[in-house]
């Protein structure tokens, strides 16, 4: 006999309340809201930045990445911390583009460097400069002293929640660390 919508609804209709959390896990959860709402705002903030460069947040990235030395779309995935063919689908639009090109790499037949281009250059300086002026302007309302502090809480989250087993936690730390921008 097959059970009646009633007895399986159950667990449905259970008036208990999911376990409460300690303050400490309630001010981590707090912390968490915020940071999620930092990152709606930093990637709004991020296409603002790079739309006058006729750029978006994720190429804008993949330059930067490149700016320095050319890299293969895995090192460049693996640094970012995003999918590989997510980086190759932008860095296939910066080549079309002309911001960026394809060349070959002497450690690899088939993976190919990618390298910013004289244009691509220019649209990533046009980029940085105006991150530097929205950083500056930030940065003195806000105050040096009191953004220090919050990196250094920051850097603990993030290395507490790389050390976890929880969801994504895995134990292993993300690689190379968080994009660090110019």
């Amino acid at each position: 006999m097959r059970p009646t919508v009633a007895t399986r609804q159950h667990a449905v209709n259970a008036d208990a309340q999911p376990p409460s959390r300690t303050p400490a896990g309630d001010a981590f959860t707090a912390l968490l809201g915020q940071v999620i709402e930092l990152t709606r705002r930093f990637t709004t903030a991020g296409e603002a930045l790079a739309k006058p460069a006729g750029q978006t947040l994720a190429r804008w990235l993949v330059l930067e990445a490149v700016q320095d030395a050319p890299a293969t779309v895995a090192q460049i995935a693996r640094g970012l911390q995003l999918a590989r063919q997510s980086v190759q689908r932008v860095a296939d639009l910066l080549v079309r583009d002309g911001l960026a090109a394809y060349e070959d790499n002497p450690a690899h037949r088939r993976a190919k460097l990618v390298r910013v281009t004289p244009p691509g250059r220019t649209a990533l300086r046009t980029i940085q400069t105006a991150q530097r002026a929205w950083a500056d302007a930030l940065g003195a309302k806000i105050g040096e002293a009191d953004l220090r502090q919050a990196s250094v809480v920051l850097d603990r989250v993030l290395r507490a929640v790389s050390g976890d087993r929880g969801p994504g936690g895995g134990g292993r730390g993300p690689a190379g660390g968080p994009p660090r921008l110019r």
